[in-house]
């Protein structure tokens, strides 16, 4: 048999490490927050970025055009040693200050500043001190390293989201976003948490940016004329999604607006099902307002940053109809607030979900959500409320329309066959609809065939009540049959709209990969996963490879097995450090219904949602980054045919072919997560090979279960005194990952 040779890029250690030292795997970079997390274009600003492991910054890297940015420093949390040392020097100044005044506890009077100027130094190092024993500031390491930013926005740079992310030491950060907007833009300054606090210095309509500490209630005092149609929107959750370690899992900010008389007028904590609150007011009287942000249970820290924009702003409160089909002409009815259009023309070229703003002036509205399908599409007709006035129609469609009031259903009624595989599904709540959906399938007398309420679709990262419904059913006989859509909650109005799909199956794939920033060092090899959602009831297999990938750049690994949801795949990087960091793009094959269908993977990231949900938030790109960490490698070759066959109950042995500079047997593998029975039972140097040993319990394994195993590669060294000796304990010093090895279990 003919041997196939993979190439493999394990890591040799740095040649001299200090006895006493335990080398760490890389840490990833992280960045938890930006504030202010985005700037009016056309000036200059500096922000800071909080996070862990961002030893090294020196880049900063934003999406787009039109942004030039600057790492100025990075700051790092003190030790505990030296904390204790600032409290005693906190304190030992504050001593002194109060010899020096003669009076304990009370501030300076302008005449004695002046004439003491190390009491003016010595002020201002006691207000940094104490900084850092805020009582507020509750200490977090997910984000208790500062990096300052210095940005400029182009002139002409193009509004909306970016993404920043940094590169350091251990590589590229996570991506977080970063607005880029029209309007002025307006920093808070402390105190501003009483009513005569916080007073806006500009005329309206402006951007506010702030941060919500423990306690903290943030207040913002501005004039409004007689009539004005205010508009508040806050930007919290939005900014950033998902917080692992906070309940509900974000920041839920919560409005409240004062009239000139000190009475609140209105209140807000939410709009419809976003968390983010919007609160639209009619001004009845001129005069003074103040406008309230904090935390629903006063929660607080660094990274509740909020961005409200306020003023007489567009705002869209809802379109009808949701979508059209691609590559039709439509009419648009457009609902809202300090709205110059009531209706919009428009073509969408392609299908999928597009993003529209609507203009107002020299301003733009808030992002509105439009479909576009390939399905011929038709408008709800009124009066389908009951299968005797039931809207007849004809398969396969896309159905636009609403639930007009309390109560409402809408009925539609089509012939079908034997043996004919339904599907109904609605579109709704995934473009902002505050419909929360139900679909029921009968027969002509009436009996339920299927049911579905709530149906959780993992592209959509940022929903987390899954309020659209899916039902599939496969017709028993032909005949007539009605599909029903209502509101779960028995509400209704000119904004519950929906898109009702009714067609046959049609199997089809979306893909994910996270994480969106892969850091690999040079000729190295990192694991990352590729998830594929699955539609329609397709379990195809899905070839996964890069297009026209950066010179060197190899995918192992690239085949999702018919079935499956989830697979880790491996990329390698060339030898050489590359000054940038490069993007990827990847792209999965399948044939369904005997035609081939090409899908681009969406970059991701993984979060957590307070402790256990876990959402799949899109990004902008998914990049790489090559780090210069431990740059002397030793290639080693993998001598086997993949993919390798796991006969259950036996032991299956692959090769490697080793260069002589690896010091063998201090060699250890170890699988990362592998499929339940499948074991690595030893690892066997021998001569310039090691044999790796794998089992698939006869119990345990699955047969037929298809997939990649991951390997992870260390050095291990005993520990030695500064004489020599051993110490008796050994030392693991990390080399790498192995790239992805297919398997495929067997019966024996």
């Amino acid at each position: 048999m003919t041997l196939f040779r993979w190439q493999i890029v394990l890591w040799v250690a740095v040649v001299c490490f200090a006895p006493s030292s335990e080398v760490q795997a890389q840490k990833e970079p992280h960045i938890g927050y930006i504030y202010p997390a985005g700037g009016r274009r056309g000036t200059a600003f500096e922000v800071t970025l909080g996070g862990q492991h961002l030893d090294g910054v020196t880049d900063i890297f934003f999406s787009g055009k039109g942004v030039e940015a600057t790492v100025v420093k990075h700051v790092k949390p003190f030790t505990k040693k030296q904390l204790s040392e600032k409290r005693m020097k906190l304190r030992e100044l504050q001593k002194k200050v109060r010899e020096e005044k003669g009076q304990s506890g009370k501030k300076m009077s302008p005449s004695m500043v002046d004439s003491t100027d190390w009491l003016v130094e010595a002020e201002q190092e006691l207000a940094e001190l104490r900084k850092l024993f805020n009582p507020k500031k509750q200490p977090n390491s997910q984000i208790s390293e500062i990096v300052t930013v210095q940005i400029k926005l182009a002139p002409d740079a193009e509004p909306g989201e970016r993404e920043v992310r940094l590169r350091g030491k251990f590589g590229l950060s996570n991506p977080l976003g970063f607005h880029v907007g029209l309007l002025p833009e307006y920093r808070e300054q402390e105190p501003n948490d009483k009513v005569a606090d916080g007073k806006v210095p500009e005329d309206l309509p402006i951007l506010l940016n702030g941060q919500i500490l423990p306690g903290d209630v943030d207040r913002f005092r501005f004039r409004a004329q007689k009539g004005a149609r205010l508009v508040a929107v806050v930007s919290a959750r939005e900014l950033i999604p998902y917080l692992a370690d906070a309940v509900p899992g974000w920041f839920q900010a919560v409005f409240t607006l004062y009239d000139v008389h000190g009475n609140e007028v209105a209140y807000v904590d939410d709009y419809r099902f976003h968390p983010d609150p919007v609160l639209l007011y009619e001004i009845p009287t001129e005069g003074e307002y103040v406008l309230e942000i904090r935390d629903s249970i006063y929660r607080g820290r660094e990274d509740f940053i909020y961005r409200i924009a306020l003023g007489e702003l567009p705002f869209v409160t809802s379109i009808f109809p949701l979508g059209a089909q691609a590559g039709t002409k439509s009419t648009v009815q457009v609902e809202g607030w300090n709205l110059s259009k009531k209706r919009l023309e428009m073509k969408t070229r392609d299908p999928g979900v597009h993003t529209l703003f609507l203009p107002h002036g020299k301003w733009i509205s808030n992002p509105v959500l439009f479909a576009a399908d390939t399905l011929p599409e038709y408008m709800e007709k009124e009066g389908n409320n009951d299968p005797k006035h039931a809207q007849r129609v004809s398969l396969p469609l896309i159905m636009n329309g609403r639930i007009d009031r309390s109560g409402d259903w809408d009925v539609f009624r089509f012939q079908g066959k034997k043996g004919e595989e339904i599907v109904g599904e609605v579109q709704a709540r995934r473009l902002n609809s505050p419909l929360d959906s139900a679909l029921r399938l009968t027969d002509a007398w009436g009996r339920e065939l299927a049911v579905n309420d709530d149906w959780v679709d993992r592209g959509a990262g940022l929903v987390t009540h899954h309020a659209d419904s899916y039902l599939s059913h496969t017709l028993l006989e032909d005949g007539t049959y009605y599909l029903f859509i209502g509101d779960t909650q028995h509400k209704g109005g000119t904004g519950y709209s929906y898109r009702l799909r009714i067609s046959f199956r049609r199997p089809d794939f979306e893909l994910r990969a996270v994480p969106a920033s892969i850091n690999i060092r040079v000729g190295g090899t990192a694991p990352f996963r590729v998830y594929a959602l699955r539609k329609d009831a397709f379990q195809g297999e899905i070839d996964l490879k890069l297009i026209n990938p950066p010179s060197g750049f190899t995918l192992s690994g690239g085949r999702i097995p018919a079935g499956q949801d989830t697979l880790q795949l491996t990329l390698t990087a060339p030898p050489g450090l590359l000054e940038r960091p490069v993007i990827l793009r990847l792209q999965g094959r399948a044939v369904i219904q005997g035609q081939e269908v090409y899908r681009n993977a969406v970059p991701a990231e993984d979060m957590m949602q307070a402790f256990l949900n876990r959402h799949l938030v899109r990004a902008k790109a998914l990049m790489a980054s090559v780090t210069a960490q431990r740059p002397s490698t030793t290639r080693i070759k993998f001598l086997n045919d993949p993919p390798v066959i796991l006969s259950l109950g036996e032991t299956t042995r692959i090769q490697i072919l080793a260069p002589g500079r690896l010091p063998l047997k201090q060699v250890r593998l170890k699988l990362s997560n592998p499929p339940e029975g499948v074991t690595l039972v030893k690892v066997q140097p021998n001569q310039r090979r090691i044999n790796i040993v794998l089992q698939a319990d006869s119990e345990k394994a699955q047969p037929g279960l298809k997939g990649n195993l991951i390997v992870d590669a260390f050095l291990e060294r005993p520990q030695k005194d500064t004489d020599g000796k051993p110490k008796g304990r050994t030392r693991r010093i990390p080399l790498g990952v192995l790239p992805a090895i297919p398997f495929e279990i067997v019966q024996q």
